[in-house]
């Protein structure tokens, strides 16, 4: 909400507003006007949140509550890393919360990222053939959450983005299906657009519960949402064949 001056002077706008530099592109100004403006991004500054996502999954799972002591994550495009941050502390991955199991989380990118206590970090392509063995690996068996606030570089043409996201986010659902124990949960970022039905279809087949949600963090002017999958039932196609091989 915009804060007003009533002192008695007239009301005066209080929103920063900055300049376009000589060079700066007119989107750049507005991006960096709405940054200075955001409650979020000046709450994570203070929190010591590496961005203001990570309140979209600490709302995410203040709702759901998926991120339990004793957790095992997987953070697919974790950079910058608000993400893990926020499940350190709700896994125990650091150990801190005496008499409860100790989690562990794996984040992985494309890119290196600093440090970030508690969190295994791991620079590799999800989709790299290996990478799901690779995963399982790291964290001894199977996880119980993969998580995913992943975004296609944006092209400018909303429907091109959309498609670009959705073939993201069901990419990462097979990285899911690959490397997830049953019982668990798959949260990841989409855009709304309508390419999206078969992506959730084919979650309503692997999941007993599949929730849209847009948290209060995500901005009222993004069309992003995101698809909160609960109690994995194991892929469908391996179901399917195993009920076949019984008849």
């Amino acid at each position: 909400m915009t804060e007003k001056n009533t002192s008695g002077r007239g009301q005066r706008d209080l929103r920063v507003r900055v300049k376009t530099a000589k060079g700066r592109k007119l989107s750049s100004t507005l991006w960096l006007e709405r940054q200075l403006n955001d409650p979020y991004v000046q709450r994570a500054r203070k929190d010591g949140f590496r961005g203001r996502a990570a309140y979209k999954i600490m709302e995410l799972d203040d709702r759901y509550g998926f991120l339990k002591p004793g957790g095992r994550i997987v953070d697919l495009g974790c950079a910058p890393g608000g993400w893990s941050q926020v499940a350190v502390p709700r896994v125990n991955a650091l150990g801190e919360r005496k008499g409860k199991p100790v989690g562990r989380i794996i984040g992985v990118d494309l890119q290196e990222m600093e440090p970030i206590p508690g969190v295994e970090l791991h620079q590799l392509d999800f989709m790299a053939d290996e990478a799901d063995a690779l995963v399982k690996g790291w964290l001894g068996g199977k996880a119980d959450v993969v998580m995913s606030d992943m975004a296609a570089a944006a092209s400018g043409n909303r429907q091109v983005d959309h498609l670009r996201i959705i073939s993201l986010c069901e990419a990462a659902a097979e990285f899911a299906f690959d490397v997830l124990e049953h019982g668990g949960t798959f949260v990841a970022k989409v855009l709304a657009g309508g390419a999206e039905n078969e992506l959730q279809a084919t979650l309503k087949r692997n999941f007993t519960k599949v929730a849209n949600v847009k948290p209060p963090a995500s901005r009222s002017d993004s069309s992003e949402k995101f698809v909160v999958a609960q109690g994995f039932r194991g892929r469908w196609q391996d179901r399917e064949s195993s009920a076949q091989d019984q008849d």
